[in-house]
């Protein structure tokens, strides 16, 4: 006999539709999985047998062909389980219903569990795209699965709860998942700004950055509270709205990088190490991942002690850091993945990490210092829009009273960018880092404005990207005023904030 069950793969952070074919023939005992499968597909041909046969259900001995069709695609991952094992039951008319219209997912256990799967957000997108609207997932899965609309989503425990929902013996009770309740609720666990201590300076710049969406780069001595002060950006960024939401939750699902969760409800917050590879930040590998570049995607990349990042890893993110988007290049095919975060970095002024600082003697030789601060290229650092110092906080800035909470200064936060969403919605932007075009046009400079911003560009040998790079970073601090028309104190601040490579070790 011959049976089809829909299911889907995943590729990128895309879900096709794969139609799993089963054929029952005589002949000798045979179990043969064809249609391009990887390992982990190929494995299955185990799990299902003897998940069958400890959920109640014969296996016989017959020759079973499955088929997963198109035959050009690879399939990958642990998915196929649940479809296949459907597909044999129906096949050996052991199961009854009609499962024409449902997508199919999940991993079975020998003992016919079904367990959870990476992917099932992107996986059902696809699903529903092509014109289905019922499925049956993982029970831990359900609630992800819910959050397309106008899927029905059924979570089953066992092979058994499938086949019997399905059959209308004993139907399944469809998952609910409520994006906008679970927005609502989200707190973020980072640490707020009112417990940084001193860094007056570092928070004003790192409020300009997420008002605007800037890159910004931290200098200072170990200790001083740079990873502290980056931390906390994500509390004062803009709360992320359902479509955010789920743009975010989707890549971090086809990542497996959920961890239980149903929602991202909050701003990513990533910070790999500066042993981390091309790969690890660009995503890739044998299943061609996402990286961390794009698990930043809407929020923040932190990337501590930069100069200790391999060359190779920091240049791979100059063109994401242009055009929002990542793309990983295989010979088999090719994936995008989006990548639009702001960049947060930290170093110290030298090796040792002292140089400047006013309390502890630097140990590093001038060639030494001029060094460190040249692992940072030029046109990386270009693409870094604020550079701040950050000093050694003294004893009397950490005993003084709490600072600004972070509640209070993602009010002007939010306020300068809807702001900006208003200013920029027919160029399809909604902060101004992201102004590619027509920089003149929206950073409109008062007489007095103009003359300092090109004194500025010429004494400081300005190339033309960081010269627009300062003028969007004073459109955003007009914008924190709620000034239409860029000043010269708004000029003046942005420069401050333009520090040259050669004075990064200070």
């Amino acid at each position: 006999m011959f049976t089809k069950i829909s299911t889907c793969c995943l590729l990128g952070t895309g879900g096709h539709p794969v139609t799993v074919e089963t054929d029952v023939s005589q002949g000798m005992p045979a179990f043969d999985v064809v249609g391009l499968p990887d390992a982990t597909v190929k494995e299955a041909r185990e799990r299902v047998r003897a998940a069958i046969k400890n959920c109640g259900y014969e296996f016989p001995p017959r020759r079973f062909t499955i088929n997963l069709a198109p035959a050009d695609m690879k399939k990958v991952g642990n998915m196929f389980d649940l479809p296949v094992a459907a597909g044999i039951l129906y096949a050996t008319e052991q199961a009854k219903g009609d499962a024409a219209d449902y997508i199919l997912l999940g991993e079975l256990s020998l003992a016919g569990e079904i367990r959870p799967v990476a992917g099932v957000l992107p996986l059902l997108l696809g699903a529903k795209e092509q014109g289905f609207t019922k499925c049956i997932v993982p029970k831990e899965n359900a609630e992800e699965g819910a959050l397309v609309r106008g899927m029905t989503v059924y979570g089953a425990e066992t092979l058994s709860d499938a086949i019997k929902h399905l059959s209308g013996e004993k139907p399944l009770v469809p998952a609910k998942a409520d994006a906008e309740a679970l927005l609502a609720e989200a707190v973020y666990s980072g640490g707020d700004f009112q417990e940084v201590k001193g860094q007056e300076n570092v928070k004003r710049a790192l409020e300009i950055a997420a008002a605007g969406g800037h890159n910004i780069l931290i200098v200072g001595s170990p200790g001083s509270g740079k990873s502290m002060l980056a931390q906390r950006l994500p509390s004062i960024l803009p709360p992320m709205t359902v479509e955010e939401a789920i743009e975010v939750t989707k890549i971090h699902s086809a990542a497996g990088a959920l961890s239980g969760k149903t929602l991202i409800s909050t701003r990513p917050f990533r910070a790999p190490h500066h042993s981390a590879s091309t790969v690890g930040l660009a995503g890739g590998g044998q299943s061609a991942k996402p990286g961390e570049i794009s698990l930043a995607h809407r929020g923040v990349l932190f990337l501590d002690e930069l100069p200790e990042f391999h060359r190779d890893a920091m240049e791979v993110l100059r063109q994401p850091m242009e055009d929002g988007v990542v793309t990983i290049t295989r010979a088999a095919a090719s994936y995008t993945y989006p990548s639009d975060f702001m960049l947060v970095a930290a170093m110290n002024p030298c090796r040792c990490g002292y140089y400047g600082d006013k309390t502890h003697r630097c140990r590093c030789t001038a060639s030494s210092i001029a060094r460190y601060a040249g692992k940072i290229s030029g046109p990386l650092l270009d693409r870094i829009d604020i550079r701040v110092e950050a000093e050694t906080v003294t004893y009397g800035q950490f005993v003084s009273p709490k600072a600004e909470s972070s509640a209070d200064i993602r009010k002007r936060v939010t306020a300068a960018r809807k702001l900006q969403a208003e200013r920029l919605k027919e160029e399809g932007v909604f902060c101004n880092a992201q102004i590619s075009k027509d920089v003149e046009k929206y950073c409109v400079l008062t007489s007095e404005a103009a003359r300092m911003a090109k004194d500025a560009f010429s004494a400081m040998g300005m190339s033309i990207r960081g010269y627009t790079r300062v003028l969007k970073v004073a459109r955003t601090i007009a914008d924190l005023d709620g000034s239409e028309k860029i000043n010269e104190m708004h000029i003046a601040e942005a420069v401050r904030y333009h520090l040259p490579q050669d004075r990064l070790s200070v």
